[in-house]
């Protein structure tokens, strides 16, 4: 028999950790002992529990191994990370270590050391003096830049019941069309708005939040079904209201919210008179050239062209935002990323100090953003399609909540219980 003997750390029996582990082994092949347990007599106390897994061969072994140090095992023979040298710019060592989105630390010089910017799906990157390691995407890896190998010296945290109950509770996160959403909507407002009172206090004290772990921002991506389907005007209101402050999302949603700006429509519908408007096909096409000409959106908003809606809301409060364009564009405005890497990197650098994210209606914006964020964010996905809240549930946050509903509906509530609260 192979075996070795892992650690579990924290509050791994209300979790449910410690359960998810156990079961791991035996679901692999393997078979455990339990060395040592002890369960913390509070809820601040943690719990400790020293496992000695057998099995068959050493490559069962490193595959339990494998599958259970994203729940926090850390073989008890702990020793320092490996690295290698990267071999070429944009290129990997073959054994590089494979991040997820959950908090990470690697053992550098007999210490541990916090992962930068975590995200799933990337490398790590280390330098040793001083001792330091930041998460890397592959594209920007420069020829030996030293990449994390392997997975000794490497330890994960999973996320644990959050002390208090509300939508972004551990075991809460559901996709149903059947639930009803009023209460769902209630606590998300309430976390914004304590977001949002972190944000002004943080401004007070010189940038510094009261509350870290809140966050001082929140986060929305959009797609176009917003202007369609109607919720221009409650997004517009949430941003005004100081609610929102980064806004992720592609070259439609900003065409045609100044399409509903200075023609009334959207695609060409006409959105208060419910008919569509002869040559309106061609009116986000006019908008497009119009903001153009002016050279950016900001120019079309302080110029006057465009006076109300999204766009001119994100410009007056001096919201973050990041528009990045797909290869089915037109146009596109002046303000869209068309390189798709670049357009990666400036999402990534906006999202630091986000404490809440709402995905509404977009499929591939919610998805990347979903892969850029650390699992401790609670994300909200809004779709009429029960398939796309699904996809980004699944990432494996305890912090997702999935809604079937339209994005207008969504919004006009989202509003109306925010402005109920004021």
């Amino acid at each position: 028999m192979h075996t070795e003997t892992v650690i579990l750390e924290g509050h791994i029996i209300d979790s449910l950790i410690l359960a998810k582990v156990l079961d791991t082994i035996l679901q692999l092949g393997g078979s455990f002992d339990l060395r040592e347990v002890h369960i913390g007599a509070t809820r601040e106390e943690p719990s400790r529990a020293r496992i000695r897994i057998q099995a068959d061969s050493s490559e069962l072994l490193g595959k339990i191994l494998q599958a259970i140090q994203p729940h926090g095992a850390l073989v008890e023979a702990v020793r320092d990370c490996t690295f290698e040298p990267a071999p070429a710019d944009g290129v990997l060592p073959d054994a590089f270590y494979a991040t997820s989105h959950l908090p990470t630390q690697v053992r550098l010089k007999g210490q541990w050391i916090e992962v930068e910017a975590i995200e799933m799906d990337l490398a790590i990157q280390v330098t040793l003096d001083p001792p330091r390691a930041r998460t890397i995407p592959m594209a920007e890896v420069k020829a030996g830049d030293l990449i994390v190998t392997g997975r000794e010296g490497v330890r994960v945290f999973p996320l644990e019941r959050p002390k208090e109950r509300d939508v972004f509770a551990f075991m809460e996160a559901q996709v149903s069309s059947e639930r009803p959403h009023h209460p769902i909507i209630a606590d998300i407002a309430r976390r914004m708005r304590l977001i949002r009172d972190n944000r002004e206090k943080a401004l007070l004290y010189g940038g510094k939040a009261v509350d870290a772990s809140l966050g001082t921002k929140v986060l929305v991506v959009g797609g176009p079904a917003i202007v369609h389907a109607g919720g221009r005007e409650a997004l517009a209101w949430l941003i005004d209201s100081g609610f929102v402050h980064v806004l992720f999302c592609g070259n439609a949603l900003a065409a045609h919210d100044m399409e509903a700006s200075l023609f009334g429509t959207s695609l060409g519908y006409a959105l208060h008179g419910g008919h569509v408007v002869p040559h309106g096909h061609e009116h986000h096409l006019r908008t497009i050239n119009r903001v153009r000409a002016m050279g950016s959106i900001r120019r079309a908003v302080e110029s006057g062209l465009i006076r109300d809606g999204i766009m001119a809301s994100c410009i007056r409060h001096n919201v973050e935002m990041v528009l990045a364009g797909s290869i089915r564009d037109d146009g596109p405005l002046p303000d869209v990323i068309t390189d798709t890497m670049k357009a990666q990197t400036a999402m990534r650098a906006a999202l630091p100090g986000v404490g809440l994210a709402l995905m509404v209606a977009t499929t591939l914006h919610s998805i990347a953003t979903g892969n850029l964020l650390p699992a401790k964010v609670p994300t909200v996905c809004v779709d009429i399609n029960p398939a796309v809240p699904t996809k980004l549930t699944d990432r494996g946050s305890f912090q997702a909540v999935g809604l079937v509903m339209d994005s207008s509906s969504f919004l006009r509530q989202l509003a109306r219980e925010l402005s109920w609260q004021e």
